[in-house]
């Protein structure tokens, strides 16, 4: 079983609203620091969000601040983005990813520990 499981992902139109789940198994995310990056076709990958557990802080692109918002529930050790007013730029796909330690700053490059597969999210009219 992977150790990352991303879902929720889909097709909207502009201006909808989807929420990605991230599932762990086999390890729990409240020692890790948590990121959701996407990739467009042509482009580099890039962060959007980030959860640093044990810093208690979160952090957002410019380009998805005040629209998307990521929160977590321990019980589940599951990780959630949820992404509202999505946009056709917001089209990508998305991938979740675990870093420890769960105090590990935001800021910091360290590469992270797991992956998940990835889910496609698509904005069109």
């Amino acid at each position: 079983q992977l150790p990352l499981v991303e879902s929720g992902g889909g097709s909207v139109q502009p201006g909808g609203s989807l929420r990605l789940s991230c599932a762990a198994s086999g390890f729990s995310l409240n020692h890790y620091q948590i990121g959701w990056f996407r990739q467009a076709p042509g482009k580099e990958r890039e962060r959007v969000s980030c959860l640093s557990t044990g810093a208690r802080r979160t952090d957002y692109a410019d380009s998805v601040l005040g629209r998307f918002i990521i929160s977590r529930d321990t019980a589940k050790n599951t990780v959630y983005l949820q992404m509202n007013n999505l946009k056709p730029e917001d089209t990508a796909v998305y991938y979740c990813a675990a870093t420890g330690p769960s105090t590990l700053p935001c800021t910091s490059s360290k590469k992270p520990d797991y992956w998940g597969q990835g889910t496609q999210v698509t904005v069109s009219s």
